[in-house]
């Protein structure tokens, strides 16, 4: 049940108004300062795997390929300072895709027929030039 400002209890509340799509700078410097050399890249992934835990409140974080990639891309003791991070809180939802002359349900959605949450949040990494010029958390239109 979800109270209301009022104080009074509503219906359950829609899992649909809880997928949301933002987009985060998060500071890996300090978060991997002091590990030790060989550890920082494994680190760094886990770091990014925390931060969306806790930014985006869902147990179940996937993190994307490419973005993994991106934290490797200067080896293991060389981890960028800042990266730039989509992080989408998703649901069973299934987007059209026309693909050439066929339908395609795509779309993420928990795997696990069976699992304990709904949501879920997906990881994806957003190449930016420079992440100096002071970027700000940006909620982001699903696509």
């Amino acid at each position: 049940m979800v109270r209301t400002k009022s104080g009074k209890t509503g219906g359950k509340r829609s899992a649909l108004q809880d997928v949301v799509t933002r987009e985060y700078t998060i500071h890996l410097h300090k978060l991997v300062h002091g590990r030790s050399f060989k550890k920082r890249a494994p680190w760094a992934v886990k770091s990014v795997v925390d931060f969306a835990r806790k930014s985006m409140g869902t147990t179940d974080v996937r993190v994307d390929p490419k973005l993994n990639q991106a934290l490797w891309a200067r080896g293991v003791k060389s981890v960028p300072h800042r990266i730039r991070v989509k992080l989408e809180r998703t649901c069973y939802i299934f987007n059209l895709i026309r693909n050439a002359d066929d339908l395609f349900f795509t779309g993420k959605r928990n795997d696990e027929e069976g699992a304990k949450e709904k949501l879920y949040t997906y990881a994806s990494h957003v190449v930016v030039t420079s992440v100096q010029g002071g970027l700000q958390t940006a909620v982001v239109d699903a696509e």
